[in-house]
C-alpha cells in the first residue's frame, strides 16, 4: 500500500519505517531539509535504538522528502505523526496536526484515508475532518480515522513492530477496511472503535501510567519516613495480577514527551468542561514536588551549593533516549548553577542536546570518573547502565566527599554498605558507610 507520513519525530520516523519493514511504500515528509537529508542517508536524525539500523535495510521502501504535495497527491493512506507541544495553559498545542491537514486537503487528488497518530484532545478528528473536506481542492472522498501510538522512547521499534494492541476509531467502514489492510501482518490485538474513543484509549492508558508511577513516589516519601523498604512493598505489590510490576519504580518523577502533556491536557479538558479529574491533577502535583526531591535530600548535608563541585550522572529524562524534555536535571541544575555550584556533567548521549540549553555554564566530561573527581557531591539523575554498573568504591577514592544522591535507586543497598560512601536513595533507608571527616 502506498503511504505517506507527516512529521519525522518519535511518531512518525518510527511509525514510517516499521510500516515499511511490513513491506508498504513509505513516504516521510518532513520541512526541515537538513533531517531530510540526512535520512536520504540512512541517517537517524533521532536517536532511538534499533531505528537506523531497520532505515538501511528498509531504503529501498522508504521516500523521504520536503514536497508534501507530491507526498500526499495520490497516497492511499497518510498518518499525521507531528508533534501536539502543550500549551502555557496546559491544553495541547494542534497548530502543527491542523497545518498539516491543510496542507493535506489542498494536495490529494484521490480517495484517501487520513490517519491521525499524534496524540490529540478527545474530538479533535472530528474538527480535522471539518478542516479537510472544508478546504478539499479536489472531489475526492476523505475518511479520518484515530490510530494512537502507544510506543515508549528507547523501545520505541520493538513497541511499534510488537505493539500491545492496535487500536482504530472510526466513524465509516471504509477506513476500517483499509487500516485492516495496513496492519494486517502486525501480530496484535485489534481494537475497532468510534474516534472519540479512540483518543480517549491514549490519554487514559497515559494517564493511569502516570497515575501509577506518581502513587509509587508518594508511598516511597512515606516509607522513608516510617522506615519500609520502597523496593520491598513495590515486589510485593507487584506480584498481584491486578496491579503487576511495571511502573513501580520509585523516582523523581516522569519525564518525557508523553506522560507531562498528557497530563496536563486531559486535566486542562476536563476542566473546560467543568469536571476536574482530582487523581490526575494529584498526580501531576506529585510530580513536580517529585523533581526537587534530591535538592531536598542534599540540604541535611549542604546549606547552599555555593562554591561546592556537584557531579551530575545522567542528563536525559530516561535511559535510551537522548530526549531532555521534562527531565528532572532542566529544573535542578539551575538550582545548581544559581546558588553558585560548579556543575560537572556526563550523559553518553544527551550531552549535545543539553549543551543547546547549556552551551558554557556547564563543564562536560567524556567519562563518569572525570565527572566524579573533586566533587563534593553526586546527584544521580538518569540509570544508564554505567551508572548502574560503576565501581562503588570509585566515588569515594575520586569525590572530595563521598556524597552520592540517587534518584533512580541504582544500587542495592548491601553493595553500598560496603562501599564507603554516604547515600540517599528514593524510598530507602539513608546509608553512611563513611569511615573519613568530610571536608
Amino acid at each position: 500500500m502506498k503511504i505517506s507520513v507527516a512529521g519525522t519525530g518519535y511518531v512518525g520516523l518510527v511509525t514510517g519505517v516499521c510500516l515499511a519493514e511490513h513491506n508498504h511504500s513509505v513516504t516521510c515528509v518532513d520541512i526541515d531539509e537538513k533531517k531530510v537529508a540526512l535520512m536520504k542517508d540512512g541517517i537517524s536524525p533521532i536517536y532511538e535504538p534499533g531505528l537506523e539500523e531497520l532505515m538501511l535495510k528498509n531504503m529501498d521502501k522508504l521516500n523521504f522528502t520536503t514536497d508534501f504535495k507530491k507526498a500526499y497527491k495520490d497516497a492511499d493512506v497518510i498518518f499525521i505523526g507531528v508533534g501536539t507541544p502543550e500549551k502555557q495553559d496546559g491544553s495541547a498545542n494542534l497548530s502543527y496536526v491542523y497545518g498539516v491537514a491543510e496542507q493535506i486537503a489542498g494536495s490529494i487528488e484521490k480517495d484517501c484515508v487520513i490517519v491521525v497518530k499524534s496524540t490529540v484532545p478527545i474530538g479533535t478528528n472530528d474538527k480535522i475532518e471539518d478542516l479537510i473536506k472544508s478546504k478539499l481542492v479536489h472531489d475526492v472522498n476523505v475518511y479520518v480515522a484515530s490510530s494512537p501510538e502507544f510506543l515508549a522512547q528507547g523501545t520505541a521499534v520493538k513497541d511499534t513492530l510488537h505493539p500491545s494492541r492496535i487500536v482504530i476509531g472510526v466513524e465509516e467502514k471504509n477506513a476500517s477496511v483499509v487500516l485492516k489492510e495496513v496492519y494486517k501482518d502486525f501480530n496484535a490485538p485489534l481494537i475497532v472503535t468510534n474516534r472519540k474513543s479512540a483518543e480517549m484509549i491514549k490519554y487514559a492508558s497515559n494517564d493511569f501510567l502516570a497515575l501509577k508511577i506518581s502513587f509509587i513516589n508518594e508511598i516511597a516519601n512515606l516509607c522513608e519516613i516510617i522506615g519500609a523498604d520502597i523496593e520491598d512493598v513495590a515486589l510485593g505489590m507487584g506480584y498481584d495480577s491486578r496491579i503487576g510490576n511495571r511502573f513501580l519504580n520509585a523516582g523523581i518523577g516522569y519525564g518525557g514527551s508523553c506522560f507531562p502533556k498528557d497530563t496536563k491536557a486531559l486535566h486542562w479538558l476536563a476542566n473546560f468542561h467543568d469536571n476536574e479529574l482530582k487523581t490526575v491533577k494529584a498526580a501531576i502535583d506529585v510530580n513536580e514536588n517529585q523533581k526537587l526531591k534530591l535538592i531536598k535530600k542534599s540540604r541535611k548535608y549542604f546549606d547552599s551549593f555555593y562554591g561546592l563541585n556537584i557531579a551530575v550522572l545522567g542528563l536525559t529524562f530516561k535511559p535510551g533516549t537522548d530526549d531532555l524534555r521534562e527531565a528532572p536535571t532542566l529544573v535542578n541544575i539551575p538550582i545548581m548553577l544559581e546558588d553558585g555550584a560548579k556543575v560537572k556533567a556526563w550523559d553518553p548521549v544527551g550531552v549535545e542536546n543539553f549543551k543547546k540549553k547549556f552551551p558554557e555554564e556547564i563543564t562536560y566530561c567524556n567519562t563518569i570518573e572525570d565527572t566524579l573527581s573533586n566533587a563534593d557531591v553526586c546527584f544521580i539523575f538518569t540509570e544508564w547502565d554505567e551508572v548502574k554498573d560503576f565501581d562503588l568504591t570509585k566515588y569515594s577514592k575520586l569525590m572530595k566527599n563521598p556524597i552520592v544522591i540517587d534518584g533512580r535507586n541504582c544500587y542495592d543497598l548491601k553493595r553500598v554498605r560496603k562501599a564507603n560512601l554516604i547515600y540517599e536513595s528514593i524510598g530507602r533507608e539513608t546509608v553512611n558507610s563513611f569511615e573519613g571527616i568530610l571536608v
